[in-house]
């Protein structure tokens, strides 16, 4: 099935003078213009182009990559305002992206750069944007494990840290605490889930290091209750001297752990006692 504003693989179905005929499962043909071939490919080859509509809703192929394709979140710069509402520069030659004045929170000025969502719009079946992000930001239930690698998109620093949109679905937090290196607002960062919270938001940090510290003690906290007949006299209410002695780690480590297995339902907790879950 065709994805307007997404990437597709074609078929190169016939050439003509100002470029060549794609076609797709449903026998639709799509012009990619003659500039945009590769020059390894021809007729009866395939090719993944970028597929969109131009000004006269006339499907369009290209090589060129997008800023942003549909259902992805990017800072785009104003090239140009008119009635119609603000065009983007979105990367592809001769062709702008709409943010219809009724998908702008406030005017959009010539030169600005704004954070946006691309989406295809149902009616005119055309890719346009909009900054009303927050209708497109949380809407699923986040499903990811400690430790799992992430896209971050940096939009904005609060008095606890940066806020980022996580895989162009969710929301995340980087926390000021944790970061060891510069960031920045439109940024887009490799970082690591540190845990999602009960409020579906994710609490992110950009080192694996700590995650995986904190795994590896959470498993050998679940050997130490095994091995004591499944009742750990040793809580987070331990003295450090005596976490370390048994676990050899910080108590603030161990209190991590200790949150994990608890929010995973691994293990129960008492006073002065940890015990396995049934």
């Amino acid at each position: 099935m065709l994805k307007i504003g997404k990437y597709n693989t074609l078929k190169v179905s016939r050439e003509v003078d100002f470029g060549y005929y794609l076609t797709t499962d449903d026998g639709r043909e799509i012009l990619l213009p003659r500039k945009y071939m590769p020059e390894d490919k021809g007729v009866g080859d395939e090719i993944e182009v970028f597929v969109y509509t131009d000004s006269e809703d006339r499907l369009i192929a290209t090589t060129e990559v997008p800023y942003a394709t549909v259902g992805e979140f990017a800072y785009l710069q104003v090239s140009d305002v008119n009635s119609a509402g603000a065009f983007l520069d979105w990367g592809i030659s001769g062709k702008d992206l709409l943010v219809p004045y009724s998908q702008q929170k406030s005017r959009m000025k010539q030169g600005g750069i704004y954070l946006v969502y691309v989406y295809l719009d149902d009616v005119s079946k055309r890719v346009v944007a909009t900054a009303k992000i927050e209708h497109y930001v949380g809407n699923t239930i986040p499903e990811y494990r400690p430790g799992q690698k992430v896209s971050a998109l940096i939009v904005e620093h609060t008095p606890i840290g940066y806020r980022a949109i996580v895989d162009n679905s969710h929301w995340g937090m980087i926390y000021d605490n944790e970061i060891f290196q510069p960031l920045e607002i439109e940024s887009t960062v490799s970082a690591f889930v540190k845990s999602v919270r009960e409020d579906y938001k994710i609490d992110l940090t950009l080192s694996d290091k700590a995650v995986k510290r904190v795994g590896d003690l959470s498993e050998r906290i679940l050997e130490a209750i095994d091995a004591a007949d499944g009742e750990l006299r040793i809580t987070d209410a331990s003295t450090p001297d005596e976490i370390r002695e048994v676990f050899h780690c910080s108590k603030k480590d161990f209190k991590k752990a200790v949150g994990h297995l608890y929010k995973e339902q691994k293990i129960l907790l008492g006073e002065g006692i940890i015990t396995r879950a049934k």
